[in-house]
This record gives C-alpha cells, structure tokens and sequence, in this order.
C-alpha cells in the first residue's frame, strides 16, 4: 500500500529553510493565483521541505469533488485517496527516478527543467486522464527543489504514463520507460517556418484551400506540409499536432 512518506525521499531532502526564506512565499502565491485566475489549467504549488501543498487553485479539474482548501490540507493524502493504486505505484517511481535524473543535470539546467506525464483522478465513479506538469520555483542552495509549481490539464493521450522530462531551450528530451526503469534521450521536432505558418493558420479554423491560398501555395503543397507535421510531431491530426507545439513551445 502506497503512503504519503513514499513520495519524499532522500534524493530531494530538504534541510534548514527558516522563517525569513519563508517570508518570500506570500508574493509567490499571489503570482499563483493571478496566473490561475487566467488559466484553463488547475495549478498548485508543492513545498518539499514541509511536505505539504502551499497553494492549490479552485479549478475544478483537480479537486475531484473537493474544495481548493480541502485538497491543501490534505496535502499528499489526496493522491492516496484519488489515484488508482496501480497509478500510486507509477506516481512514486516517476517520483525516485525523476529526482534522481533532476540531480544528475547541471545547476544551469535545473531551473530550466520540467517532468510531464499522465495519469488518472477518481472523482466519484469516473476517471478523468489528466496530464501532469512539474517544474522547481524555488531551490535551495546545494540545487534541491524546495518549491514545485505543478500544472493540470486534461491529457490528449488514451493511458497512464507517457513520461518526460524537458529543458527548456533545449533540442534533446528524455523518455521514462516503466518497463526498463530507464531514461532515454531523444532530439526534439524543429519546425520549419512554413510549417509554423501552417499550423498557426489551421489554428483560426481556415481549410487547406485557405490556408493554401493565404500562403500563396497549391492544395498538394498544403496537404504535405502538414503528413510532414504530423510524422515530425508523431500525431494523427491537426488537433494534436497544435497541442504538441503549445505543449513544448515549437511555434
């Protein structure tokens, strides 16, 4: 059975943050909930050396049935109560292993990084599949996370997992694979500019004869600027092909 002491671990033990450090808190949570006052995405923070939830916003998506101030106070209890425990399972792997590759990156690339992968929330009788984003705010002095932010939205994908970690500025990313216990690294889509335009005209809703007489290019051209998309992107349409390069900022 999974427990609340599962998810803080040695690898990110956090040690002598005092009161005046703690005074800088106030305008980070007011920075929160003005960012989550204009998001579609649930937002909260996490604060590792406490081993609590600093802040959770009032989306609902996130609180399962619950208030914003029940989910805080319930802290990390909440998972155990709304995440299938086969997922737990996954969650604190994702965990260990996420912290453990955080420490092995440069400092430069610490505040840079973020780890995003899905899983599902038991509201009731329902499973809603969410994806789940986690970046440090706040670190201590020998590079551990101190604060989190952590961002939810609905997933695009169909099942758990889909685990990855980013740098942001960076071409390469890495893949966690559940069944090796390893991280892998991959390069990252470059889009070019014609397929950027692409894009940014199929997000205003226009059709491939709009787009092909806005770009000045025949339908044909259109049509294969777009298979290139979705084989560099690796979706099945322009949905998801959008999704991705708001996800991971290729635009």
């Amino acid at each position: 059975m999974t427990k609340t002491s599962d998810f803080f671990i040695a690898s990110n033990s956090v040690e002598n943050i005092g009161d005046e450090q703690y005074r800088l808190i106030d305008p980070l949570i007011c920075t929160a909930k003005a960012f989550a006052r204009m998001s579609y995405q649930s937002i909260y923070l996490i604060d590792y050396y406490k081993q609590n939830f600093l802040y959770v916003s009032e989306n609902p998506l996130f609180l399962c049935g619950l208030t914003a101030k029940e989910v805080q106070d319930r802290g990390y209890a909440f998972y155990l109560k709304n995440v299938p425990e086969k997922e737990l399972k996954m969650l604190v792997e994702i965990n260990s292993s996420g912290f453990k590759f955080f420490n092995s990156i440069p400092d430069t690339g610490k505040c840079k990084s973020f780890i995003t992968y899905d899983f599902h929330l038991i509201n009731g009788d329902k499973k809603i599949l969410i994806n789940h984003k986690l970046s440090p705010i706040m670190m201590t002095k020998n590079g551990r996370i101190w604060i989190a932010l952590c961002i939810v939205s609905l997933s695009s994908q169909k099942s758990a997992g889909h685990i990855e970690f980013h740098i942001t500025g960076s071409n390469t990313y890495w893949t966690y694979s559940e069944k090796s216990h390893q991280w892998k690294s991959n390069k990252g889509a470059i889009l070019k500019e014609k397929e950027k335009e692409v894009l940014l005209l199929s997000s205003e809703g226009l059709t491939i004869d709009e787009i092909a007489e806005r770009m000045c290019r025949s339908d044909d051209t259109i049509k294969f600027y777009k298979r290139n998309l979705f084989k560099k992107l690796k979706v099945k349409n322009i949905t998801e092909a959008l999704a991705y390069a708001v996800t991971y900022q290729l635009l």
